[in-house]
């Protein structure tokens, strides 16, 4: 059975891979400290669904290539919030146009 690891796409900019962080949290034999390693992997996403901050599950798989040896299975979860649709939502409000409120001036004028 091939092994599976759950992890975050740290980076979605090549074709057909991603970049999964691992961490892990280990206790040093002798001190009892527990300490953080983190691990990445590339892993082949053939239909170049994961985006950066996805959670996924990878699976270990034959060599694809000279780092590839595992492929995504799933996206377990999305981030409530994208940078990508931040930008998105920033780039409609300037192209929105805004209403102005008329000065104290101009209400005095018209009356």
């Amino acid at each position: 059975m091939a092994k599976q690891i759950t992890g975050i796409v740290t980076s979605a900019k090549t074709d057909k891979t991603i970049v999964v962080t691992v961490h892990t949290r280990k206790t040093h034999p002798l001190y009892k400290k527990q300490y953080t390693v983190t691990s990445k992997f590339m892993a082949h996403d053939a239909k170049n669904e994961a985006q950066e901050g996805d959670k996924v599950s990878i699976e270990e798989t034959r060599p694809i290539s000279a780092r590839k040896r595992f492929a995504l299975v799933k996206i377990i979860e999305k981030p409530l919030l994208r940078e990508d649709s931040l930008q998105a939502t920033k780039a409609d409000d300037t192209k929105r146009p805004t209403t102005k409120k008329k000065s104290e001036e101009e209400t005095e004028e018209e009356a």
